[in-house]
């Protein structure tokens, strides 16, 4: 895919996003040489105003159609602006069909961009900063070919209940 037609696809997918009301924050971040080191710990802060709506977490990845598994597990932790740890998990996501070698995700050319859930109708007993960070937990200390992780957080609406 050349560069050109990787920044048209970066543009259209940011005013897409740019129409969605119920986000409250979305990030990614890219990963220098599209490999994500074990140690490299991805942090994303972001505010919670209102404590009377729930919460939908996801987190993103875009990888290759050249990564060299099926899945990926990625750690993840949820704090509090006090540190204090909310909630953890270790959770395992397919990236390919297993059977096939199909990619799963949204695609264009050999990028696949990835949605997983990680907390659905959450509440937040507090307004504040929190913050949420992301590690691979894969059996590779370098993983290659995935091109960028990150959050979304959105508030819950009828539109979006339908979707789970």
């Amino acid at each position: 895919m050349t560069r050109i037609a990787f920044i048209i696809i970066i543009a259209f997918l940011g005013a897409l996003a740019a129409c969605d009301e119920n986000r409250i924050y979305e990030k990614n971040k890219t990963f220098e040489n599209k490999e994500w080191l074990a140690d490299s710990t991805q942090a994303f802060d972001f505010k919670i105003k209102d404590t009377t709506l729930t919460y939908n977490l996801y987190y993103n990845i875009r990888n290759t159609i050249s990564y060299p598994f099926q899945n990926i597990y990625v750690q993840y932790t949820l704090k509090d602006s006090t540190d204090k740890e909310l909630d953890s998990q270790l959770i395992n996501n397919d990236l390919f069909d297993p059977k096939t070698g199909k990619p799963y995700g949204d695609g264009l050319g050999d990028v696949f961009d990835h949605q997983f859930p990680i907390l659905k109708n959450y509440s937040f007993d507090q307004a504040g900063k929190y913050t949420i960070t992301l590690q691979q937990f894969m059996r590779r200390d370098t993983l290659p070919d995935i091109i960028a992780t990150g959050i979304r957080l959105e508030k819950v609406t009828e539109d979006n209940i339908a979707e789970q």
